[in-house]
């Protein structure tokens, strides 16, 4: 059998658990193709992944070790082979998706073709591989939110990944955006559509004019879920998307608390789980094929460096993303 380049782990932990070997190249099954990857992009789920926490995640990825020992789930790449029942992709055609767990930071990798959406000619690959999670996510989240035009919106944790595209995606709806980041990213975040940028160290949440904005998109997930409510307004709410909590169940607790906070409330908290969808997919790259929408991507790195990439996302530190080229 073939055999390709691979970042794999044998167990849960840090990134000094991944290492590149030689292993299989995987075989379509129904519904699958195969892909020559070009391109993946890095987000907090593979950091998850990788050490195997929360620990409430390995009954659905593997107790002891993960099942898909590969990290890397958004990619761009070519097809190569089709499996049974694949009708709507064909071998060469240039594609992005997400991977149903993993398997990215490789040469080749398979993917349900009702996962793929063609990537534009004018939209290179890199670039196609940072928006899935992160783009599709933030999309999610607005509309979770009912933004609009003319909403005034407080994106919490606006210069990672997520943060990056809510912004953007914000503006182009003509909602009135503003947003809390370091101090080191404000000029950045204003720069892609932040009419108002706040320093998170010397403007914390809790100090800011309650009942101001139409919706809240809260992306650090370490400030009281009463502090956020208190910024909505009457009939606005609050999206929840990220939230560490503790290393067994995650942000499950905090979770279970909003729901609590929300019943019978004017100002609900909406925690939000984020699922891919093509759909969104196709429209982010028209967007950045249009010349509207341009996703921030800190560092590319190559392949052989992914390592250094994984490191860089576990400090938890990313501005917008971080991307692994492989060509």
């Amino acid at each position: 059998m073939e055999q390709m380049d691979a970042w794999t782990q044998t167990r849960y932990g840090g990134v000094g658990e991944v290492h590149l070997s030689r292993i299989d190249v995987p075989e379509p099954k129904t519904g699958e193709v195969l892909l020559r990857i070009r391109a993946t992009g890095l987000n907090a789920a593979d950091r998850h992944l990788m050490t195997g926490e929360p620990v409430l995640l390995r009954a659905a990825f593997g107790w002891s070790r993960p099942r898909q020992p590969v990290r890397g789930i958004d990619v761009a790449g070519t097809v190569l082979a089709l499996g049974p029942d694949v009708h709507d992709v064909s071998v060469g055609d240039e594609v992005v998706g997400e991977l149903a767990s993993g398997g990215g930071l490789a040469e080749y990798g398979v993917v349900r073709a009702d996962r793929l959406v063609p990537r534009p000619a004018a939209v290179g690959p890199a670039i196609a591989a940072a928006l899935p999670i992160a783009g599709g996510t933030a999309w999610q989240a607005l509309d979770r939110a009912g933004v609009g035009s003319g909403d005034r919106v407080l994106v919490v944790g606006a210069s990672g990944g997520v943060g990056t595209f809510a912004v953007q995606l914000a503006a182009l709806r003509g909602a009135e955006v503003h947003a809390v980041c370091s101090e080191r990213n404000r000029a950045l975040v204003g720069s892609i559509g932040a009419r108002t940028t706040y320093d998170r160290g010397a403007s914390p949440l809790a100090e800011l004019p309650a009942r101001t904005f139409d919706a809240v998109i809260d992306l650090a997930g370490d400030s009281s879920l009463r502090t956020v409510q208190r910024l909505v307004r009457d009939g606005g709410s609050a999206v929840l998307i990220a939230g560490e909590g503790g290393r067994l169940v995650g942000p499950i607790p905090r979770i279970a608390r909003a729901s609590l906070l929300s019943v019978r409330s004017r100002r609900p908290l909406h925690p939000l789980s984020a699922k891919a969808r093509p759909d969104l997919l196709r429209e982010l790259l028209a967007l950045v094929s249009d010349g509207r929408l341009t996703p921030v991507i800190e560092r590319t790195w190559p392949f052989a460096e992914a390592d250094a990439a994984l490191a860089h996302l576990a400090a938890g530190h990313t501005v917008g993303k971080a991307v692994v080229t492989l060509e």
